[in-house]
């Protein structure tokens, strides 16, 4: 029997507590301090920032190291000695911030000595953007103007009578209206979760491009592979209408989510002015319908055209300009490019069929429902957000721009290839009809002329 049983439990356990009590009065408690304490570079530029090393336990041969939590993004190196020489409670050193690609990171020091490493407290936020050149204000300034030309073409455009005759018989505009203003936000907001998790700011890309207003090339697609143009028209002006009012409702309210979860203000002034900066130049071609109604046919007559050629002026100015843009593209990138046009082109048809509507119809409906004015979302995007949000998440609604087309140009290559078929079935027909009786053959002939043969 131990005589000093329990006591000797105590004993050993503070004894085996002394070895790790001695390392933890060797480890230095330090704190770094950064000049500046917040660093914007651009991107293939460099920063310079200060950085003060204080603490106690500091020894001769210690050694300070440099790590950031995304190296892609930013790397820090040092531009003078980062090894103590001498015992001190404050060292001094420079670092050189390297922006390597848009986004955020942080920038740490590290102690070392010897083969361990102790944490130093504190780091240092990098946030790394695009140099604001020349054509990147070309392109902001030239998409805002054909922005607003268009809007000026649709107040132009909108054939009231055609509207009010839809809106007796609503049943198309209204499953056209849920898919646009229901369906297409509540799926790229699910869809954004399930595709980015841990990326906040694509999560806000891929709203943006599901409350925006349906693209003014659905009604070329809907007259190209024979859907009902004058429905489409309809729907479009009701969604470019309707979109004043709902898409400000969207970004206010679910919108704050996906701001919060981004760590993103919403931009309540910013968006609310460009949504008056869209308002006036569609009064203005509602002005022009009544006191200049010839220019107002004109620019009826060039909408479809004019349309196109903003889409691929946006898409193909986006990417020349920007071609770090391929960079972010990821299978989910792609797949989110995919979802949200795809998605709406089967839900719009699929509730639209089982409504009883026509083909016809339910074409009309699917396309407007799938097809989203991507310029739109672009233009607010960057309007909307600060660097570097805005160039990352602008990548989303041009994936979404270059996956739209596939699925209807997939579609009219097959009616090409099936109306060929039946061309030339019909030409075999109608040669045959057009044979002289005196040439044609009777198949009870040729049965004749085998049996005479063969006897």
């Amino acid at each position: 029997m131990c005589p000093i049983w329990p006591l000797h439990l105590i004993i050993i356990y503070l004894l085996a507590l002394c070895p790790l009590w001695v390392f933890c009065q060797a480890v230095p408690n330090l704190l770094a301090s950064f000049t500046p304490d917040l660093v914007s570079v651009h991107m293939d530029d460099y920063y310079y920032v200060d950085v003060a090393v204080s603490g106690t336990g500091m020894q001769p041969g210690d050694s300070f190291g440099l790590s950031t939590v995304n190296n892609h993004i930013a790397t820090g190196e040092w531009n003078s000695t980062y090894q103590l020489i001498e015992t001190t409670d404050r060292w001094e050193g420079r670092i050189r911030v390297r922006g390597n690609f848009l986004g955020r990171t942080d920038l740490s020091v590290e102690g070392r000595r010897g083969a361990a490493a102790f944490p130093v407290n504190n780091s240092l936020p990098v946030v790394v953007t695009r140099p604001v050149r020349v054509i990147d204000r070309v392109f902001t300034s030239s998409v805002a103007t054909f922005v607003s030309l268009i809007f000026i073409n649709f107040g132009c455009a909108m054939h009231w009578p055609t509207v009010k005759e839809v809106v007796k018989k609503p049943i198309g505009p209204a499953i056209g209206m849920v898919g646009q203003f229901l369906f297409m936000p509540l799926i790229s907001f699910g869809l954004g979760f399930l595709i980015f998790p841990d990326t906040p700011e694509m999560r806000l890309g891929m709203f943006f491009t599901g409350v925006s207003p349906g693209g003014g090339a659905s009604n070329i697609w809907t007259f190209i592979l024979g859907g009902n143009l004058n429905l489409s028209l309809a729907m479009t002006s009701m969604s470019t209408l309707l979109s004043f009012a709902v898409m400000p409702a969207w970004l206010f309210s679910l919108g704050q989510v996906v701001f919060a979860n981004a760590n993103i203000g919403v931009p309540y002034t910013r968006i609310a002015t460009f949504v008056i900066g869209l308002l006036v130049p569609l009064g203005i071609g509602l002005a022009m319908q009544k006191w200049t109604p010839k220019l107002a046919a004109f620019m009826v007559r060039i909408l479809k055209g004019f349309s196109t050629t903003l889409l691929l002026f946006i898409i193909v100015f986006a990417i020349v300009t920007n071609l770090y843009i391929f960079e972010l593209f990821t299978w989910q990138i792609i797949v989110a490019g995919m979802g949200i046009p795809w998605l709406g082109y089967m839900f719009g048809y699929a509730l639209a069929r089982i409504l009883k509507q026509p083909h016809a119809d339910a074409l009309a409906i699917s396309i407007e429902t799938g097809i989203q004015n991507t310029g739109i979302s672009i233009f607010l995007l960057r309007y909307a957000l600060d660097q570097p949000e805005a160039d990352l998440t602008t990548v989303v609604p041009v994936s979404v721009a270059i996956m739209t087309p596939i699925p209807m140009t997939c579609i009219y290559i097959y009616q090409k290839i099936a109306a060929c078929v039946a061309n030339r079935n019909q030409h075999r027909k109608i040669v045959e009809d057009l044979t002289p009786v005196s040439e044609r053959v009777e198949p009870d002939v040729v049965a004749a002329a085998d049996v005479e043969k063969r006897s």
